[in-house]
């Protein structure tokens, strides 16, 4: 599951500081406002990459997910975009957790078996 989040979680900083880049020819937006937000919206992303398999990281990782959505109101592709990953985080997160059960079925088969099995 880690993997596929963080994979998730990389791609939204990158698109986070694009919007950044856009938000910025708003000329109702103060740029230090826009680098505020980015910069939080972007640190918190690469932060929640190494706290994805701790207690609260995949719910903080949704909040995130809230919040790149709800930034369509200043910037309006930015709902499409939210919805975008947040369709993308839940699949990181399903398929993630499916794929760990089946690592872990398959390296109990394997330890198991024991070296005598071969």
């Amino acid at each position: 599951m880690r993997t596929l989040c963080a994979s998730t979680l990389i791609g939204e900083f990158f698109v986070i500081g694009f919007a950044g880049l856009v938000a910025m020819k708003d000329e109702t937006l103060a740029m230090s406002t826009v680098w505020t937000v980015c910069g939080v919206a972007m640190l918190l992303s690469l932060l929640l990459c190494g706290m994805i398999t701790r207690p609260g990281g995949v719910q903080l990782g949704w909040a995130l997910q809230l919040a790149l959505v709800a930034s369509g109101f200043v910037l309006p592709v930015m709902f499409v975009l939210g919805i975008l990953f947040a369709v993308l985080w839940w699949c990181s997160v399903h398929y993630g957790r499916r794929i760990d059960e089946v690592k872990a079925r398959w390296a109990e088969s394997q330890g198991s078996a024991g070296p005598d099995a071969a």
